[in-house]
């Protein structure tokens, strides 16, 4: 909980720190690379899948998601500033580490890497591909196209297995979208397994919906989804959040931050057919998230974590 309630403060940080006034929201590919170059300096116990399927979004949010997926046994913090007293406190190591690390801007000794620190793959493949695109537009194109086709390839081989027997448990597959060949994200429904270790929040994200894949998240347009709601084409997104023990202040910071998130979401599911509903666990975390954006599609699980 104090993970989440922390990302809210370093949000409110970020749009403070700097006493340079802003001319103009950095780009989404900016900041994607921006985030890239300030993770690849990181130790990532996942190869930097995770970062960079969150690169996108801001940094903060990206060490919320990620920051399970860092090697912490090479990396120390260190509250120079002592500006991280409150997130600290009662849960001196992940509630520190996560508020050091999520800072719009890391100061001096504040984050200590133990050893030499090799750039993780994906990192270093998406920024190569970025050097790529930017040098030599012209063989951007083929190089990325090609190393797409060969990952789609190895994500959807599926092993033989036997035919699955009739019953009342089997649900028939989802038939999916065509696939925009202009796009490199496909409209086919891919499971992959759970990205986080939140076993609260998966047992919620199998069991509501339900799930169509339990175990797993589902891979759509590019994103990752909590579940693919089974017999209909509804995507969903849970939140585990204790809400209703936050502040007012914290509540007001983190409806922003997550109806942003959830639009986004949306807009991407919308673009392959699919509905986008939202599960969380409590009537009034609903009810803040609807004062915000009316249109989005909100259901109460009641899940606890």
């Amino acid at each position: 909980m104090r993970i989440h309630a922390c990302i809210a403060i370093l949000l409110l940080i970020s749009a403070c720190a700097t006493t340079v006034p802003a001319t103009k929201a950095p780009t989404v590919r900016g900041r994607r690379i921006g985030n890239l170059q300030r993770a690849a300096a990181l130790p990532w116990r996942d190869g930097g899948k995770c970062v960079v399927r969150e690169a996108s979004r801001p940094w903060p949010v990206l060490v919320e998601r990620c920051y399970r997926a860092l090697d912490h046994d090479r990396v120390e913090f260190h509250d120079t500033e002592g500006r991280c007293a409150v997130a600290s406190s009662g849960a001196a190591a992940v509630g520190l580490g996560f508020c050091v690390l999520a800072a719009p801007e890391i100061v001096v000794g504040a984050v200590i890497v133990l050893g030499v620190v090799v750039v993780a793959v994906a990192i270093k493949e998406e920024l190569d591909a970025y050097e790529l695109r930017h040098h030599y537009p012209e063989e951007a194109g083929p190089a990325r196209e090609t190393r797409f086709a060969a990952r789609e390839v190895v994500a959807n081989r599926k092993p033989k297995l036997e035919p699955e027997p009739a019953g009342k448990d089997w649900q028939p597959p989802v038939p999916p979208v065509p696939v925009d060949r202009t796009r490199h994200a496909s409209c086919e429904p891919v499971p992959v397994p759970h990205a986080g270790e939140d076993n609260a929040h998966n047992e919620c994200a199998d069991k509501f919906p339900p799930n169509r894949y339990p175990g797993n998240d589902v891979l759509v347009n590019g994103k990752r989804f909590d579940a693919l709601q089974v017999g209909v084409r509804v995507l969903w997104e849970i939140k585990t959040y204790q809400f209703d023990t936050y502040s007012d202040f914290l509540k007001e910071r983190v409806i922003e931050q997550q109806v942003e998130e959830f639009q986004e979401d949306r807009n991407i599911a919308e673009e392959c057919g699919y509905r986008f509903v939202v599960g969380v666990s409590s009537t009034a975390h609903k009810e803040a998230l609807l004062r915000l954006d009316p249109s989005l599609q909100i259901a109460v699980t009641g899940c606890k974590r």
